[in-house]
């Protein structure tokens, strides 16, 4: 199974949204980005490499938000773990740097409920469902956020 740490950036009310290159494994779906755990490594360490690789941005403190586990049924030709995941989400609130797109085809600030609208990564979209509630409950009156 391979690990994987991916970043909710976030900046007022949007979320940073990425998507994948026309020449990439599922080409053109959008996800949030991240990247693959090396032997050995944390995955806020992980997290912070691949945000500083892909984004040229360095997460100043990160909040663990979901966990999950998924299978990708097509995997990799010749069968094996290819296609199973563990993946780490965490909230990306502050960062020093600006957003500079070095790896996908675009990247877009939108808000939560917009990303409804985009071709999410497939297993990316239970952790979409996940903020766009988590969004709501930051709204609700009275909620201290």
């Amino acid at each position: 199974m391979r690990e994987v740490a991916v970043g909710i950036v976030s900046q007022a009310d949007r979320v940073l949204v990425c998507q994948r290159s026309r020449d990439s494994r599922y080409p053109l779906k959008w996800e949030f980005p991240g990247g693959k755990l090396e032997p050995g490594e944390a995955p806020e360490t992980a997290l912070a490499r691949e945000l500083h690789e892909e984004l040229n941005i360095v997460p100043a403190g990160v909040e663990s938000f979901f966990t999950q586990e998924w299978v990708y049924p097509d995997g990799r030709p010749g069968g094996g773990n290819d296609g199973e995941f563990r993946v780490y989400y965490y909230l990306v609130r502050t960062y020093t740097g600006k957003p500079v797109n070095n790896v996908f085809e675009q990247i877009r600030w939108v808000r939560p409920f917009e990303l409804l609208e985009l071709d999410i990564l497939e297993g990316n979209r239970e952790a979409v469902s996940l903020l766009m509630k988590h969004a709501e409950t930051e709204k609700t009156p009275g909620h201290a956020g």
